[in-house]
């Protein structure tokens, strides 16, 4: 049966990556997509931590109405405002950062974590902290963010945004011999990227995230001869 899943996105350029992952199975993808909620907790200071938490709790509940078999949030920030005690749902929701913490947990040498939008990265690796700890894993991992990058994709400028994240990679590969990954969405294409043309692997959410959610809704391939 073809399954129907909500996708919550900060940012339309996210929808792409999803979309394109999950073309050829059987399942139904409703998108749903709020920037404004980033511009709040990034720029306005009377925007409280608690306002934000109540948009999300609201855009949840909005998406389990909409008749959806799980829900997809695709916003790490949204992931860390969520206050899941707070809903009564029976739709499950799957959250793009813990298949990713599931896979970088089981790594032994040392990371480093790349984000562009600094506002996500302590909620993300405060829930990146507790996954460690609750799964016994130990860390080491080394957080850096791509200054002046994330404004980019904000304002549209997608090309500008992945040039820049694809300079940071090249940069950075040649400083440091250390398992390396991209926390956000926005960064898959410039990592894809940047593995084809140099064959160096770069760990991203996508990849993690599609596998999760085959198994979860256990999705069937599509029939490619109708």
């Amino acid at each position: 049966m073809r399954k129907k899943l909500g996708c919550l996105h900060a940012h339309y350029s996210n929808i792409g990556y999803i979309e394109n992952a999950l073309s050829s199975f059987e399942i139904e993808l409703v998108h749903f997509v709020d920037p404004g909620l980033m511009y709040c907790v990034s720029s306005d200071e009377k925007f409280l931590t608690s306002d934000a938490q109540d948009k999300v709790k609201e855009q949840i509940e909005w998406i389990s109405r909409c008749h959806v078999d799980a829900i997809l949030i695709t916003c790490t920030n949204y992931i860390a405002l969520l206050k899941e005690d707070e809903l009564s749902l029976t739709v499950p929701i799957i959250k793009i950062d813990e298949p990713y913490f599931d896979y970088i947990c089981n790594i032994k040498e040392p990371q480093t974590v790349l984000f562009s939008n600094p506002a996500t990265v302590e909620g993300t690796m405060a829930r990146l902290n507790n996954y460690a700890n609750i799964h016994q894993k130990s860390l080491d991992i080394e957080v850096i963010v791509i200054e002046n990058s994330f404004e980019l994709i904000m304002q549209g400028l997608k090309d500008e945004y992945n040039q820049k994240i694809y300079k940071f990679l090249n940069q950075i590969l040649k400083e440091k011999n250390k398992v390396i990954s991209v926390a956000q969405l926005s960064m898959v294409e410039a990592s894809q990227q940047f593995e084809y043309k140099t064959s160096k692997t770069i760990i991203n959410p996508l990849d993690t995230l599609i596998s999760f959610i085959i198994n979860k809704l256990a999705l069937d391939k599509k029939n490619t001869n109708s």
